[in-house]
């Protein structure tokens, strides 16, 4: 087992099938997903996708920990594509692992990518090579009397896998926001959950927040996992937290996207807050020192 809880895991397209109108499974395989250790859950990882006419994607791997300033470094029509997934599901036996996409057309290199995928097709894969990592989030606490779920159709397959993974006799609320009407999946789980479709059908997201502030939600103390839309994600913290009285170290939430912005902005505005963080940091150093 390795020792560093993240890794690089080279791997190709095997097969894609057509969940529904907007989702796309897109198995992965591979020699070295058979060291690709998914902790289940929401299990998060960053894929990386080549360029058109690329034959895989450029990512410095060899830079070791320095890698990802080793790839910003390149001209951004050769670095590759990366994006953020969740495990859909990890089978290390054969190996495999499984990864939905939502399709929106050519409005975005993943999505576009995604669509026209076929086997052979080369990508890479940071991931976990320890099953407990940080980019597991969904994590209850042992007071948790009852779970509640939000998600939109980018956190649907994280929802869909938390379900599979909570044990029998775990109540559950579940709000579930999707684009149509074929959207609706077929979920499996042993919980007693309750889950509610809510399709938008042309609307903005957010309808989970106008569907939980009438809903009859289950009595006890519960555990929030939120994600989806990141102002639709905020907005759903501030109802359960500030409206519902949630303790909000009960409240797990993540914005998966931003309407109006894509993932290269969204990280651009991380590196350069952690960036200006660091820079306060030191100067606070240097002022007390």
């Amino acid at each position: 087992m390795s020792d560093q809880p993240f890794a690089f895991f080279p791997a190709e397209v095997v097969r894609t099938a057509r969940l529904s109108s907007s989702l796309l499974r897109i198995t992965f395989g591979g020699p070295a997903l058979a060291g690709f250790a998914s902790g289940g859950r929401d299990q998060s990882f960053s894929l990386f996708l080549p360029h058109p006419g690329q034959p895989e994607p450029v990512v410095p791997v060899e830079e070791g920990e320095g890698w990802f300033w080793a790839w910003r470094a390149l001209p951004e029509q050769e670095r590759a594509v990366m994006r953020s997934y969740t495990v859909r599901a990890a089978r290390p036996e054969l190996p495999e692992v499984d990864v939905d996409f939502v399709l929106h057309g050519d409005t975005g290199p993943a999505s576009a990518w995604a669509g026209r995928a076929a086997a052979g097709d080369r990508v890479l894969l940071l991931g976990p090579a320890v099953e407990d990592n940080t980019s597991v989030g969904f994590r209850p606490p042992a007071g948790a009397e009852w779970i509640l779920l939000t998600a939109d159709e980018t956190a649907l397959p994280a929802a869909a896998a938390i379900l599979e993974w909570l044990p029998a006799g775990t109540r559950v609320s579940a709000f579930l926001e999707v684009p149509t009407e074929d959207d609706r999946l077929e979920l499996t789980t042993a919980a007693e959950a309750e889950v509610h479709w809510l399709v938008r059908d042309g609307a903005r997201p957010g309808l989970a927040l106008d569907a939980l502030r009438t809903a009859d939600l289950p009595a006890g103390t519960p555990y929030a996992w939120v994600a989806g839309e990141a102002a639709a994600v905020r907005s759903i913290r501030r109802h359960l937290v500030g409206e519902r009285g949630l303790d909000r170290k009960l409240v797990e939430f993540t914005g998966y996207w931003r309407l109006g912005s894509s993932e290269e902005q969204l990280r651009a505005e991380a590196i350069a807050e952690a960036q200006a963080a660091a820079e306060a940091a030191g100067q606070a150093a240097v002022t007390g020192s």
